[in-house]
């Protein structure tokens, strides 16, 4: 369990790290430990407060066929860049447009990552 929340949070500061990397106004200061501390915030950014706005946006959710979840996953992020000064969001469309690359890249990360992680047992013969 904690080697899969270990993972789980360096798997979001590597996707926040490509995001910085490849979004121009999306900046992160601090180095290593900054991207870990924004990491970290933004994973408790969305258990606190990302249910409430996943709630709260439902019928928004249903009338764009989900795409709304992008501007509250916009609004999480900014909300962490608020947070902390080790993070610098431009706007918000640099929000949307981080949103996006940062859930994809964890998305492929974390099934790589778990298929690692997963200890697969030996077919019986």
């Amino acid at each position: 369990m904690l080697k899969q929340l270990i993972a789980v949070w360096l798997v979001v500061a590597a996707a926040i790290a490509i995001t910085a990397a490849v979004i121009p106004s999306v900046e992160i200061d601090g180095g290593v430990l900054g991207l870990l501390w924004v990491a970290l915030l933004f994973g408790l950014v969305n258990a606190v407060i990302g249910p409430v706005l996943r709630f709260i946006s439902i019928p928004l959710n249903v009338i764009t066929f989900g795409l709304f979840a992008l501007v509250v996953n916009a609004a999480l992020l900014g909300i962490t860049a608020g947070l902390t000064d080790y993070l610098d969001v431009g706007g918000f469309f640099s929000a949307v447009l981080a949103a996006i690359v940062i859930s994809a890249v964890t998305a492929v990360l974390v099934f790589a990552v778990d298929r690692l992680l997963t200890t697969r047992e030996p077919e019986p013969a």
